[in-house]
């Protein structure tokens, strides 16, 4: 296919009446998303118990969905081509309900599982789809205001699932969180056919099959490689088995997109460094933090003795925090400009990740809720920083293919830091003597931080002035020196 003609012939849309409509159908895609992730984390011990596994084997619902995610986010942007964005937005809304309508009646770890890979297929389309119309019809003067404003629905999902999820598990039954989806989703369908702007698909673009099939091999490869090394669920030499297959399909994958016309994924535009620090960067601090939902409930229900309720109602602070983020953003981008407010935010996340593990029974939960605040508000600050600065200096015609990348990389990437913690969780109790314990979590939360934290090193080396044409931030030349200007002395 022709992403480049494909991107070029698509029909202008009105940004004046786009950018008050938009944030509707992302409410939609967004919420969720977001709060079926986070109701997922919350109530996994109690789902755990019901179909007879362990929550750390049940770590692989959460893996197939990153897993699904990231093999058809690619194929993403050529659906919305094809197809036209409005359809596929909204078939993928009916494939995650459906999806949510399986995970409901799942009665067993592979019918629980087969249902989040069917959700993840909807999610791969949902909300890159969205925002690949969003791009294209904002300035980048308007970028990060309104990549800010129109993310703010989907932080009521991470708001209210954990207390919501906690509660319907607590005093209900688990299976009633997904059936909430169902009447979001289908709201989310009609008032996408109402507001989501018309972009009719072309006829006749062909898709880079045999690119998909390489690239989906590559990231399923090693997302739910690494996840089985870590679990008892099946032995080790599977796992190790399914991750050389994911490398070799990668270095194929790599081999193929250098020779092919229009890969599915066009790394050539990793040559833009601004782009690609962006990337490097997000990626990295997304290895410690996908780790965070998957931990922090776990260690409040398992080490402290909550119910999954009160679990929720402590671990939604930080959703509070990224709220409250979203008001302040670009005008700290104007200020201090992408380069010191990435590293900024990547370091004091990275510590506030660690000290995640120094929680103890006794500690006020009005210092946790604090803290949670805090880490939530600097990790939603990064992730809007860096959201934006991919788009910095990218031109229209490639919108897609960095939105593809940008999504594909971001779930592969969570779904990694899932995948280290539940390794953490398994190797940490040979070196504690302890089966899950305080000091578990401590070693967790620890590693965790300093992996996010690594995130910085990308923006070190980043010119202080990139992507000021989104920022807004731009640093004045040095003063001149008047003795340097002065004649010589003859």
């Amino acid at each position: 296919m022709d992403r480049v003609s494909s991107a070029e012939n698509q029909p202008p849309v009105k940004t004046a009446g786009f950018n008050r409509a938009l944030p509707i159908v992302l409410a939609v895609a967004l919420f969720m998303e977001n709060m079926d992730s986070t109701v997922i984390s919350t109530s996994l011990p109690a789902i755990a118990r019901d179909i007879e596994t362990s929550p750390i084997a049940l770590k692989l619902a959460l893996t197939a969905y990153l897993v699904s995610v990231a093999i058809f986010i690619p194929v993403s942007g050529w659906m919305a081509d094809r197809y036209g964005a409005k359809n596929v937005f909204r078939t993928a809304i009916a494939v995650f309900v459906i999806g949510s309508i399986a995970c409901a009646f799942s009665g067993s770890l592979s019918a629980f599982v087969g249902a989040r890979f069917l959700q993840g297929m909807g999610g791969a389309m949902m909300t890159p789809v969205a925002r690949l119309v969003l791009v294209r019809a904002t300035s980048k003067a308007d970028l990060v205001n309104a990549m800010a404003l129109l993310t703010i629905p989907g932080l009521i999902g991470p708001l209210v699932g954990p207390p919501v999820g906690g509660f319907i598990t607590t005093y209900f039954s688990w299976h009633w969180i997904f059936l909430i989806n169902v009447p979001i989703g289908l709201a989310g369908i009609y008032f996408a056919g109402r507001i989501m702007p018309e972009m009719p698909g072309i006829k006749g673009a062909r898709i880079d099959a045999a690119g998909f099939v390489m690239a989906g091999l590559a990231a399923s490869g090693l997302v739910f490689g690494l996840s089985v090394t870590s679990l008892p669920v099946l032995p080790m030499w599977v796992g190790l088995l399914t991750v050389g297959v994911g490398l070799v399909s990668g270095l194929f994958y790599i081999r193929h997109a250098r020779r092919h016309a229009a890969p599915i994924i066009d790394l050539r535009m990793f040559r833009n460094p601004t782009f690609r620090r962006a990337i490097m960067g997000g990626t990295l601090f997304r290895f410690g933090i996908g780790a965070i939902p998957f931990l922090l409930p776990l260690f409040f229900q398992l080490v402290f003795n909550l119910t999954p309720f009160q679990s929720g109602l402590l671990t939604f602070a930080s959703a509070g925090g990224a709220l409250m983020m979203k008001m302040l953003a670009p005008s700290l981008l104007r200020r201090g400009g992408f380069r010191t407010v990435l590293i900024s935010a990547g370091l004091i996340g990275g510590i506030l990740i660690i000290a995640n593990g120094f929680f103890t029974a006794a500690t006020p939960h009005l210092v946790i809720t604090v803290v949670l605040l805090f880490a939530g508000f600097f990790r939603s600050l990064f992730f809007t920083s860096a959201n934006a600065l991919v788009f910095a200096e990218v031109e229209n015609k490639d919108a897609g293919q960095a939105t593809a990348i940008a999504a594909a990389s971001q779930q592969i990437s969570v779904a990694i830091g899932v995948a280290i913690a539940g390794a953490i969780l398994e190797i940490a109790p040979i070196f504690t003597g302890v089966q899950l314990g305080q000091s578990t979590f401590v070693i967790a939360f620890t590693i965790v931080g300093l992996i996010s934290m690594l995130a910085i090193v990308p923006f070190f080396f980043m010119d202080r002035n990139a992507g000021s044409d989104v920022s807004g931030h731009r640093r004045p030349p040095p003063p001149e020196d008047p003795v340097a200007q002065q004649p010589p002395v003859v």
